[in-house]
């Protein structure tokens, strides 16, 4: 029985790899990538001379029975993807399934990843975070989803997004999310990286501003507005807010009794005014 190895690889500067990595790439019979082009740069760079196969998104499932069954003969793979690590927004899920169900021995050798490496850049305390990969490429859909998103209960989410998608994206961020801070990384190691940190109007500005912005993937970190907390008067009491007027200005019953009559004009005096012998009452108690 052969072994499969997920070996993660750099997602722009090539020497951010590990040993490890190295030498499973070097002894291992076949090694699985997305676009056998793009890996050979890499292999090329250290000397590696291990055959490629190509497994993308558009053979994954067919090729993967073929795969097993060469794994269940004795050979041995690595699966890499064109950058960064292998299952997160890229091909390999259906690969590692059939093989935990064949009893094949899996390791996985951590390393890069475009969207760790973008959180550790974002200055925002992590504690938890939801991750959307690539969002719907549909206008139409992709609106509809960050309206969910920007819904839920998670404060900090992240998505990857190509250089042609990026302005229209975040306009539709700025829409829907009430134009949260975000943090936009572009070429994350290379030469070249950008940063970008502030709310999505600054954001899309400095973008603008760039010629080149058409060019390298990017990583799109937000940090969520806080909820505002709506709530119906018609289920307050009179006397929850009269407590309130007087906290929040900092003045007697009287004045407060004053200042919500005129700023609750559903109100009668009367009705304020007895809410006011109600607080009395309670507090004599």
């Amino acid at each position: 029985m052969g072994t499969l190895y997920i070996v993660a690889t750099p997602i722009g500067n090539l020497e951010d790899i590990t040993i490890r990595a190295l030498e499973i790439l070097k002894k291992v019979d076949i090694i699985l990538c997305e676009d056998t082009r793009t890996s050979m740069h890499l292999l090329s760079h250290y000397d590696i001379k291990t055959k490629l196969l190509s497994y993308h998104k558009f053979n994954e499932l067919e090729r993967s029975k073929f795969l097993i069954a060469e794994l269940k003969k004795g050979v041995n793979m690595a699966l890499i993807t064109d950058a960064g690590t292998p299952c997160i927004s890229d091909p390999g899920s259906i690969l590692v399934k059939e093989a935990i169900e064949n009893k094949i021995e899996i390791y996985s050798l951590p390393g890069a990843s475009a969207i760790i490496t973008s959180l550790t850049l974002s200055g925002l305390e992590i504690k938890n975070f939801a991750f959307y990969g690539f969002l719907e490429r549909k206008t139409k859909l992709q609106q509809e989803l960050l309206q969910t998103i920007n819904d839920n209960d998670l404060k900090i989410v992240a998505f990857y997004e190509s250089p042609k998608r990026i302005l229209e994206t975040l306009k539709n961020i700025q829409t829907i999310m009430n134009n949260p801070y975000i943090i936009v990384l572009n070429d994350l190691t290379k030469k070249f990286e950008r940063k970008y940190y502030g709310k999505v109007d600054k954001v899309i500005e400095e973008l603008k501003n760039n010629k080149n912005h058409e060019l390298g993937e990017y990583v799109i970190v937000v940090s969520k507005n806080k909820k505002e907390i709506k709530t119906d008067d018609s289920k307050i009491t009179i006397e929850a807010l009269l407590i309130d007027k007087m906290i929040k200005e900092n003045c007697t019953m009287k004045e407060a009794i004053k200042l919500l009559s005129l700023e609750n004009t559903s109100l009668s005096k009367n009705e304020i005014y007895n809410a006011s012998l109600n607080i009395k009452k309670l507090l004599e108690k």
